[in-house]
């Protein structure tokens, strides 16, 4: 009875750390993380100080510059457009207080965005 209870508890962590293990973010370069750190600094204040308005104007004007064909954006505005929409995550954390679970999960998957991800996508935009 114990060697099965210690089998199972044996297999209980395996999965639970499996699980943990492929659950984890993209890590970014150092380059595109400085990036990320310069613009969270100097555009926070201003970020949570938008209104839901202003929020859905960035918002819409990524997706729309995202997915327009022709426009390619350049690493700097790409990463500016994540972190100002990652960081509005913190004012809806602060405004609804039940949810800063979700807002943290929210700015956590808009922060680990790459730019290499979003020029593979453009790249199959063209084909």
């Amino acid at each position: 009875m114990r060697r099965l209870l210690q089998f199972v508890l044996f297999v209980f962590l395996i999965i639970l750390i499996n699980n943990t293990t492929y659950a984890q973010v993209k890590k970014l370069s150092v380059d595109d993380q400085l990036i990320q750190d310069s613009i969270y600094k100097s555009k926070k204040k201003k970020v949570l100080n938008f209104s839901m308005k202003e929020f859905d104007t960035l918002f819409f004007e990524y997706f729309n510059r995202k997915n327009d064909p022709n426009v390619v954006l350049t690493r700097k505005d790409f990463y500016n457009y994540t972190v100002q929409i990652a960081t509005f995550s913190d004012r809806l954390s602060a405004l609804y207080p039940d949810q800063k679970e979700v807002a943290a999960e929210n700015k956590e998957k808009w922060l680990s965005e790459s730019y290499e991800d979003y020029l593979q996508y453009k790249a199959s935009q063209k084909k």
